[in-house]
């Protein structure tokens, strides 16, 4: 097996197939099921990621599976990645890589409702497991946001959601998150991005939902309040604002995953060879959570969700 440094090392040309990649019929092995990564080039700054150089740094991690993002809201990445280019990379590799598709709440489309229901049901017959990285720069109560949560709740499909004060945009306290949660309680919602995680201390400013706050956390949070009301809200804990939710106050974070352990999944965003990933020295040296809140946290919650397990 590859040690993590050997591998950042070395997958920056890595492109060969190994026996690391052959399809196991066996359920995956491992620590982790990663609920956010992508693939292709997100950035003008970074690097592409195959699904081949992807699978080799998951062996490296102990990932068992990830979830792969389509990013196709012109905010989002510099280089849209789409559905179909997300469900045709992952499709040889089903068991490890879990496809989700995206609709941007500003596409023209014909139907009203039941369009948007026929467009992601072509999807999930595709392979789609789920919905998002949901990034669009509107507000998060936009009516066409709205219409899209409505559909991903008729045809089952959880929402992955990025927020801060450029994509679904809120305020302090989420009262549009909210507003959303309370309209459409058949849909399941995962909160992700500095708006999501900033909101984890109760005195959460504007300013902290677009940055990584530092200092300790205040209870009393928007996220504990929504997370205790509505059972339809979940979040996953990817790149530096879910690292920095945690590290920012060891002692509420581990707090606070003991409390919502089956509300909350890891993830890392990986999108790049080389990338530094905040989360598995977070997880493997700075907290010591219990056994059986590490499998909720790390894998169970995620598979459940997605009806994988």
């Amino acid at each position: 097996m590859l040690t993590r440094r050997s591998f950042l090392a070395s997958t920056a040309v890595a492109t060969v197939a190994s026996p690391l990649l052959a399809a196991d019929k066996t359920f995956p092995s491992g620590r982790y099921f990663d609920m956010h990564t992508h693939l292709g080039q997100t950035w003008n700054s970074t690097q592409v990621l195959t699904a081949e150089v992807l699978l080799r740094w998951m062996d490296a991690n102990d990932i068992a599976q990830a979830v792969v993002l389509p990013l196709i809201n012109p905010e989002a990445s510099s280089y849209p990645l789409t559905s179909n280019f997300v469900l045709s990379e992952t499709k040889p590799f089903r068991d490890r890589l879990i496809p989700f598709c995206s609709i941007d709440p500003r596409t023209s489309y014909r139907g009203g409702h039941k369009g948007l229901v026929e467009m992601l049901n072509l999807y999930i017959e595709a392979g789609a497991k789920g919905f998002g990285e949901h990034k669009p720069g509107i507000s998060f109560d936009d009516p066409r946001n709205m219409a899209i949560f409505a559909a991903c709740g008729e045809v089952g499909l959880p929402v992955l959601f990025h927020l801060d004060n450029q994509r679904n945009i809120d305020v302090p306290g989420l009262p549009g998150l909210e507003k959303v949660l309370k309209a459409n309680p058949d849909t399941t919602f995962i909160g992700h991005g500095p708006g999501w995680w900033g909101s984890i201390s109760g005195d959460a400013t504007q300013a902290d939902l677009g940055g990584y706050p530092k200092g300790k956390t205040v209870a009393g949070g928007a996220i504990d309040r929504l997370m205790e009301n509505y059972p339809n809200i979940y979040g996953e804990l990817s790149a530096g604002s879910g690292a920095n939710s945690i590290s920012r106050d060891l002692e509420f974070g581990r707090e606070f995953l003991i409390r919502r352990q089956d509300r909350v999944m890891f993830g890392t965003d990986f999108l790049s060879p080389g990338q530094a990933v905040p989360q598995f020295d977070l997880f493997e040296k700075q907290l010591e959570l219990p056994a059986d809140v590490q499998a909720k946290v790390f894998r169970d919650n995620a598979r459940r969700l997605l009806g994988l397990s």
